[in-house]
């Protein structure tokens, strides 16, 4: 009887310490993983993706509002100098130019101060160069283009001057400019063409801009007369956006162009200025403060940009 109590006893020992080892066993396993080998592991690119702008510099060149070189011209940085976010590194650019990690965005400040030769006006705007080392090539409305953007108009100075509660500033263009060829034929002594699209913010509405002939009769050698007597803007209100973010898309074919803000209805222009349109042309994105006042100013954000042919 002594012997069946104590192998009676031994057993409930025995399971007492299975039961304790099973409760371990099991305590460990419900601990969480510290390392997943699965998980892909950051990389530079996936930083970069999530922190800065979607705008690949390789065929874009940038004016500044400064004169730094004293050279009576904007300073400009070439793609070379701006690619691989080359324009971080770049003392002159970054007041003008810059990050906003915040929410991966690019911005473009600027302020009245030096101008082109053509213009009263200051900006900090690309210029889209499809050869990166010549701003010679440019496109036809017969090769086309396509230019796609989202960007906000963060922040503009109030215009005490006009009926206009603040500055307009020029967000996107495509510019015409007149080809080596006919530079040669009549010896031109510059190359400027007109702006055919100017894509403007306007007190929070999205306005487009594109020339067209005042006499539609006009034709050969009178087409490359770039004053206003020749070609003046027809002005569309294509809607508004506040300071809020938007799309926007800019679509050049021959003889047509389609502007398209958000998925608003697209407007399309197709005309006889369109077809006799004689210069060549290059997209334009940025901050073009179109204002002289001392005290003026403007912010604009890009997003993303992309320029297809």
């Amino acid at each position: 009887m002594k012997k069946l109590q104590i192998h009676l006893l031994l057993m409930l020992v025995f399971c007492a310490c299975s039961s304790d080892e099973q409760s371990v066993s099991t305590d460990t396993m419900s601990q969480p993983t510290l390392v997943n080998d699965n998980e892909p592991e950051d990389t530079d690119s996936d930083v970069d993706a999530t922190t800065y702008a979607d705008i690949n510099f390789t065929n874009w060149k940038v004016t500044l509002p400064i004169d730094e070189n004293n050279n009576g011209s904007p300073d400009e940085y070439q793609p070379s100098q701006l690619v691989n976010f080359g324009y971080q590194t770049l003392a002159p650019v970054m007041p003008y130019m810059y990050d906003d990690e915040s929410d991966a965005s690019l911005m473009f400040y600027t302020f009245p101060d030096i101008s082109t030769s053509n213009s009263s006006f200051s900006r900090t705007e690309l210029r889209e160069l499809i050869n990166p080392d010549s701003s010679s090539d440019n496109w036809t409305l017969l090769e086309g283009g396509e230019m796609v953007g989202r960007l906000k108009v963060t922040s503009v100075s109030e215009n005490t001057q006009s009926s206009d509660d603040y500055h307009k500033v020029i967000v996107m263009q495509i510019h015409g400019v007149i080809s080596p060829e006919d530079m040669s034929v009549h010896g031109f002594s510059s190359n400027n063409g007109p702006p055919l699209i100017k894509i403007y913010w306007k007190d929070g509405y999205v306005w487009s801009h594109k020339k067209s002939l005042i006499d539609e009769a006009t034709s050969g050698d009178d087409l490359l007369e770039t004053s206003n007597n020749t070609w003046a803007d027809i002005k569309v209100n294509l809607g508004y956006v506040g300071n809020d973010a938007f799309d926007f898309r800019i679509t050049a074919s021959d003889a047509k162009i389609v502007v398209q803000l958000n998925t608003n209805t697209p407007h399309i222009y197709e005309d006889i200025s369109l077809d006799k349109w004689p210069y060549q042309n290059y997209f334009k994105a940025g901050n073009y403060l179109t204002t002289t006042d001392a005290d003026a100013f403007s912010y604009v954000k890009y997003y993303n940009l992309n320029v297809t042919h």
